[in-house]
């Protein structure tokens, strides 16, 4: 079974070691200064600056674009899934969350939205992905507005302290 690891940044050598991870997304202020964990070799990280931002014009910040949205799509289907993807952003609540619907549904285009939203939501009460990175999948994605309305139907996670990650499957185990 295909599944990816959602973490926060400081979290991250920690959930490759434990996961077997060998891929990585990493979405990240620009600025943002970390180390990719040894376990997971430099061509095999994407790093994605951008701020965890609704809407563009937000000063010097960088809002997620189409650009972030096809990278995302573009490393997942490089993925060979013979072990986990992990994907961690500072706290692991909205962008890598919403960056783990995005690479599901792109590698399982077959699955309900609706389905794999509630799937994100059993797996972490704290997720709230990023609105502008679901909505842009959407549209690249061609669902026709679902999955911005399955991500809203879920609403905003619980508070976080960006010490809880999670692992999502790409498809839902009980229906194979």
């Amino acid at each position: 079974m295909s599944f990816i690891v959602v973490s926060p940044l400081a979290r991250i050598a920690e959930m490759a070691v434990r996961h077997k991870a060998r891929d990585m997304i990493s979405l990240i202020a620009k600025e943002q200064a970390f180390h990719r964990p040894g376990v997971i070799a430099a061509d095999r990280h994407l790093t994605l600056g951008m701020n965890d931002i609704a809407f563009k014009g937000t000063g010097n910040l960088v809002a997620p674009d189409e650009t972030h949205v096809r990278g995302i799509i573009d490393f997942a289907a490089s993925w060979r899934q013979e072990t986990p993807l992990l994907i961690h952003c500072w706290m692991g609540v909205s962008r890598s969350p919403a960056a783990a619907l995005i690479a599901a549904l792109s590698l399982a285009p077959d699955q309900s939205e609706g389905t794999l939203a509630r799937r994100l939501r059993a797996a972490s009460p704290f997720a709230t992905p990023n609105t502008r990175l679901v909505e842009i999948a959407d549209a690249l994605l061609d669902r026709g507005g679902r999955l911005v309305a399955a991500v809203r139907a879920i609403g905003r996670g619980a508070d976080a302290d960006g010490n809880a990650p999670f692992v999502l499957d790409i498809r839902d185990t009980a229906c194979g």
